[in-house]
């Protein structure tokens, strides 16, 4: 699907410099230039991999991928990244340059899952901006077997974006299902003045 964005509905603009897209279909196969780019993956707090977006991204990636989540230190046993944190590593075989790992909340179990979900993303976006990254491509983040329902989850990913995406270019939301960008778009157009 390379940089191809779906114009008009899908398309907001975050700041002077920013500009916000939702797009449907597969994170894996999302890329913009290849040096300046990051796909986020939704992963479990080992980061070795898991279902869902988290499997696909790894198994695109290749095993080169798992092996550095592997090096990034444990901070506690079985830990790597917590919840609501984002950690950064290579690409290797996706056609995005980098992978930004990060942690949703699990909704029912979660103290704070707006909390949570928030940090996620802001973290995402500080790693991205200590990393010199210019466009970014997130999926919806605790939506899948995290449970998070998606008209809160998109509310609290375009408010927080909104709020921290200045020194991004571009802000890419890559939607696996039409119920999920369907649900991100009529938020966007809520909460985003076109």
């Amino acid at each position: 699907m390379a940089s191809a964005a779906a114009a008009g509905d899908g398309q907001f603009k975050l700041s002077q410099t920013s500009v916000l897209k939702i797009n449907k279909g597969d994170i894996t196969q999302w890329f913009i230039d290849g040096s300046s780019d990051a796909i986020v993956n939704p992963a479990n707090q080992r980061m070795l991999g898991g279902g869902g977006a988290d499997g696909a991204i790894h198994r695109a990636a290749g095993p080169e991928l798992r092996e550095a989540c592997f090096k990034v230190p444990e901070v506690q046993p079985g830990v790597r990244c917590p919840t609501g944190e984002a950690k950064i590593t290579p690409g290797f075989k996706l056609p995005a340059s980098h992978v930004i790992h990060t942690v949703g909340p699990i909704y029912d179990s979660d103290k704070d899952p707006k909390g949570s979900l928030r940090n996620a993303y802001k973290n995402c976006l500080t790693v991205a901006k200590e990393n010199n990254i210019k466009y970014i491509a997130f999926p919806a983040i605790s939506c899948g077997v995290f449970g998070y329902p998606y008209g809160e989850a998109a509310t609290v990913a375009l408010s927080t974006i909104k709020e921290f995406a200045n020194d991004i270019t571009e802000v890419h939301f890559v939607l696996f299902s039409d119920d999920i960008y369907d649900v991100w778009v009529k938020k966007a157009k809520e909460l985003l003045q076109v």
